[in-house]
């Protein structure tokens, strides 16, 4: 199998080269790069996601816009075990804490992002290294209507609380399906806020993350584990 770095020009050349991985092992996959990869991801835990972007040419970096964006598509990996069980949250993208009075849903990553997503499920068992990890079959999906207004929902009320100064009360408890963490390497990593006074601020760094309980029907809806 040769892989290619350059941006497919449609979705059906998207495709044909997210199928070449399915069944295919990280391991494999590299060999055929001529890649290294990281024994253990604890300390790359980003080092998937951008691998697989890499294999199948996508080509926004680190954009607020979907991965292929010619194609309006994003692409996420899946971490899942062997028996189909979804390992952890998905990230989407960074929540603003500057403050997003204008910012309208329609016109937001979030938006942008999960309009349409190749979703690429990777099976890892308990302790295994990275490259016995294997990838299963990557499928294209798009919200339904309900799940996007609960989606939408989910965004503007964390959208509205940093607007009102009230950072605080981000947690991981709002939003039925996207839900508001912290996303930094540690805990001195810090960015800029406002509190309810118009006050500037130094406060965690947040991202917008789909539940895993969400990303877990999506995942039995579209693909046979």
């Amino acid at each position: 199998m040769t892989l290619t770095f350059s941006p497919p020009e449609t979705t059906d050349e998207l495709m044909a080269r997210a199928g070449q991985l399915a069944g295919k092992t990280i391991g494999e996959i590299a060999a055929d790069m001529g890649y290294q990869v990281p024994e253990t991801l604890k300390r790359k835990k980003g080092w998937q996601g951008q691998f697989i972007e890499q294999c199948l040419g996508a080509n926004s970096g680190n954009l607020s816009q979907p991965d292929f964006a010619h194609l309006g598509i994003e692409l996420k990996t899946l971490p899942i075990d062997y028996n189909g069980r979804v390992q952890e949250s998905t990230y989407v993208c960074v929540l603003n804490l500057a403050g997003q009075q204008l910012l309208h849903w329609q016109d937001s990553p979030v938006f942008h992002k999960l309009r349409c997503v190749l979703w690429v499920p990777v099976a890892r068992q308990g302790n295994d290294a990275t490259i016995q990890s294997r990838v299963a079959s990557p499928f294209l999906w798009q919200p339904a209507p309900e799940d996007f207004d609960v989606i939408r929902q989910d965004w503007e009320n964390a959208v509205e609380l940093v607007n009102l100064g009230q950072v605080d009360k981000l947690n991981a408890r709002l939003g039925e399906i996207l839900q508001v963490r912290p996303k930094a390497a540690h805990s001195r990593v810090l960015t800029q806020a406002t509190d309810r006074d118009g006050s500037a601020i130094e406060t965690l760094p947040r991202g917008f993350y789909l539940r895993s309980a969400f990303t877990q029907r999506i995942l039995l809806e579209n693909l046979l584990v």
